[in-house]
């Protein structure tokens, strides 16, 4: 199974034309807003439900307790009514680059989705959201160490340089997997030693393409 493929290949399938007839639709209707790097986003305000607008900037979404990044997601996108069902206070965003946003309540959201006729437009977000969810489960619990350290750092080098350049691979790989330090630090050793992979102060500044399995 080609893991990196079957991911990555996803954001290719982004519906951005109908996420951003969305916004348009939407955003005349919800507070806009600026969010700094590290602030976090809470899915309810004031006990009802949530959802935001990202119209620039990146965002993680977050899970509460140990911090678990499950998504990292770019502007244009819709956060919030793919999940809107669920309790929202597992989950939290955190901006990961300085971001121009949008809030308004998940009831509104879908006052306007109707008013508006936006079934189409969400149901192709929806699936790329569950397609995003079911590719990154699959990952987690199929791929070895070496393979979700390999993956992570193929994604790490392909995120905006906002994040590559704030981040060491070691928590970036730590944020988004349940491997333990030691077990990062000692595979991110191996193939920095073996020219794989030069670090600067811990962040990624180039990546050869990486082998198939380590040994070592």
């Amino acid at each position: 199974m080609n893991t990196k493929c079957d991911i990555s290949s996803l954001i290719q399938y982004k519906p951005i034309e109908e996420i951003e007839n969305i916004i348009q639709k939407v955003s005349p209707f919800a507070n806009p807003f600026t969010a700094a790097r590290g602030e976090i986003l809470r899915y309810t305000a004031g006990n009802k439900p949530h959802c935001y607008l990202l119209h620039s900037g990146s965002v993680t979404l977050n899970r509460r307790g140990d911090g678990m990044v499950l998504n990292t997601e770019n502007a244009p996108f819709v956060l919030g009514v793919s999940n809107q069902y669920a309790s929202n206070g597992n989950l939290y965003l955190k901006v990961v680059e300085n971001a121009q946003l949008s809030r308004l309540s998940v009831e509104r959201f879908n006052l306007l989705t109707e008013s508006y006729n936006l079934w189409r437009d969400l149901s192709y977000l929806m699936i790329y959201n569950v397609s995003r969810v079911y590719a990154h489960i699959t990952m987690i619990s199929q791929m070895s160490s070496y393979d979700l350290i390999r993956f992570q750092l193929q994604e790490l080098m392909d995120e905006p340089d906002a994040i590559r350049l704030n981040t060491t691979a070691a928590n970036y790989i730590m944020n988004r997997t349940y491997l333990s330090r030691s077990g990062v630090m000692r595979i991110l050793s191996v193939l920095r030693n073996k020219g794989y992979i030069t670090l600067q102060r811990g962040v990624l500044v180039r990546l050869d393409a990486l082998p198939e399995s380590l040994v070592g």
